[in-house]
């Protein structure tokens, strides 16, 4: 039987340590918890949420339906074969020792997406990505439980409609609940190290050839610079989207802007560097109440005690509006407001 509590508190359980509570609470450990909760006679008549670690969800007040807490561990080697290893994780595995497990076991190929916060289960949903990487470029398949009717079914790539920051789950919130996640790992693995903090780091450290756990050593280093720890200061971690905008349109700022980050894209297209855009803003370093721009990285908003979910949407659109009027290019925040 799942482990329930009613007017749970879920302050220690968002990274952004915002104020809220749920009407319940319960602790998904194994799959039969998740049918044995979807088999109750009130599951269909309440709103309802999943939560993995919390790390990319702002709440906007109390919730007042069930929360599901995925907490399904383990991680195994599925299969291997000459060119590949299939892994496997539960999806209440927390990201980052998943990939250092990978990692130690021989396993290459999750190394730039060190130190990200969150669970596996998480990590499709959102479809993180840092360092030139992306958690679909390495994806297998993913066991599903639909919330709607309580089927079961193992989604391909292709089924979870993955784009940039986005998914299927996450256009749908509340219908999926993700259990197991697979990857698929190259045996031919090659570096990836093209971004230049990921060079400079290693350079500095004078490794020539690096191996992936340098390059998810160097990546750490590079985020805990960088950003801050939610158990010291709550934060979702970048917390906007870098935008794509069309060709003519980068053109047109860099002509103002030359000294703008931007990176060609393969559909033509061009992303630019949002924490640029919202630091020439004026933002970096700067508070609206409770919460406040982070003074190492513009792209984070940190709560600097007691903020709420109201506090957090307020400062986000001012941040918007400030990066619209100046640069004419709209953000989108990478957290689901709930």
């Amino acid at each position: 039987m799942p482990n329930r509590t009613l007017g749970a508190d879920l302050s220690a359980l968002n990274t952004f340590g915002l104020i809220a509570r749920a009407a319940c609470l319960v602790r998904v450990r194994s799959i039969e918890d998740a049918r044995e909760l979807l088999a109750g006679p009130a599951w269909s008549q309440q709103p309802r949420l999943v939560l993995g670690g919390g790390s990319n969800l702002i709440l906007r007040g109390d919730f007042a339906g069930t929360v599901m807490r995925m907490e399904i561990g383990g991680r195994r080697l599925v299969r291997e074969d000459d060119t590949h290893w299939i892994v496997e994780a539960g999806a209440g595995e927390p990201w980052h020792d998943f990939v250092r497990w990978t990692l130690e076991q021989g396993w290459p190929g999750l190394e730039n997406l060190s130190l990200i916060p969150g669970t596996v289960g998480a990590a499709p949903i959102q479809n993180i990505g840092a360092y030139g990487l992306e958690m679909a470029d390495r994806f297998e398949s993913l066991d599903v439980i639909d919330l709607d009717d309580g089927s079961e079914r193992v989604f391909a790539a292709a089924d979870c409609r993955f784009g940039y920051r986005d998914s299927v789950f996450k256009q749908q919130p509340g219908r999926w609940l993700v259990t197991r996640v697979r990857f698929r790992l190259a045996r031919d693995w090659a570096p990836l190290t093209r971004y230049a903090d990921v060079e400079r780091e290693l350079a500095d450290k004078g490794i020539d050839t690096p191996t992936a756990m340098d390059i998810s050593d160097a990546v750490i280093a590079i985020r805990r610079r960088k950003l801050p720890d939610p158990v010291e200061i709550g934060n979702a971690g970048s917390f906007f989207k870098n935008p794509v905008v069309e060709a003519d349109c980068c053109a047109r700022l860099l002509a103002a802007h030359p000294t703008l980050p931007h990176y060609p894209q393969a559909d033509g297209r061009i992303k630019l560097a949002a924490g640029w855009l919202i630091e020439q803003a004026g933002w970096k370093g700067r508070d609206l109440g409770p919460v406040g721009c982070y003074e190492r990285q513009a792209l984070v908003l940190v709560n600097r005690g007691g903020a709420r979910g109201d506090d957090v949407a307020r400062i986000a659109v001012a941040i918007q509006a400030d990066v619209q009027a100046r640069f004419g290019v709209m953000l989108e925040p990478e957290p689901v407001f709930v």
